[in-house]
């Protein structure tokens, strides 16, 4: 080979590794995740009257749930094994995902407040305030077979009157809930777990409406 051609190959192996090792720097970024627009409502939402205000605290959760991981479960090998997708991350951690979609939805029939805000409200028989405090304990896409798989959402919800003496206790409910995945990766994850948890709002918003019919 005359020195012309073995230097264009020598340059040419440079470009190939100079390639590589920016492979190597730049590792890819993992994808972000939401859990996307609301779904259109098909009809108008009647707010009950008197209509009563709802307080959303932040939502309690432990463990791996604190992080931003898309986290799933192989549940025809190891159901008790939690492990994470690499390249796929939560836009926050999913406590605070649920709450955000939780006060959209269930916003759409009431005043949905901060806890700081019900602090400038005014009590009164006719229109009471109501605290939902609530811990997430599972939100993983969970796979049934390799091709089957579901998001699941688990929470303790427990609901509370404020009254002038401090906060009374109304009632505890567990929402168990979950979505199908229309793919068997992180995405289809991610939608399933979206269904799920509005499929929770809805579930709530039943049940504080029958809470407080009780209460009365």
């Amino acid at each position: 080979m005359n020195r012309p051609l073995m230097a264009a190959a020598a340059a040419l192996a440079l470009a190939a590794l100079a390639g590589c090792a920016n492979l190597i720097d730049k590792p890819q970024r993992p994808a972000l995740f939401d859990m996307g627009p609301l779904p259109h409502l098909t009809t108008r939402v009647e707010r009950p009257a008197p209509y009563f205000a709802l307080v959303l605290p932040e939502i309690e959760a432990s463990g791996a749930l604190e992080g931003s991981a898309v986290l799933y479960r192989l549940g025809y090998t190891d159901d008790y094994q939690l492990r994470a997708y690499s390249q796929s991350r939560w836009s926050a951690p999913p406590p605070q995902l649920v709450r955000q979609r939780l006060r959209q939805q269930l916003g759409r029939e009431r005043p949905v407040l901060n806890l700081d805000e019900s602090a400038t409200l005014v009590r009164d028989d006719s229109r009471p305030l109501y605290i939902l405090r609530m811990e997430l304990e599972e939100f993983a896409h969970v796979f049934d077979s390799p091709d089957r798989s579901r998001g699941v959402l688990r929470l303790r919800a427990t609901l509370f009157r404020s009254t002038a003496s401090g906060e009374q206790l109304l009632d505890q409910r567990s929402i168990a809930v979950q979505g199908n995945a229309p793919t068997p990766d992180a995405s289809g994850g991610v939608r399933a777990l979206t269904e799920a948890t509005d499929a929770a709002a809805a579930d709530i918003g039943q049940w504080l409406q029958q809470a407080r019919a009780a209460a009365r």
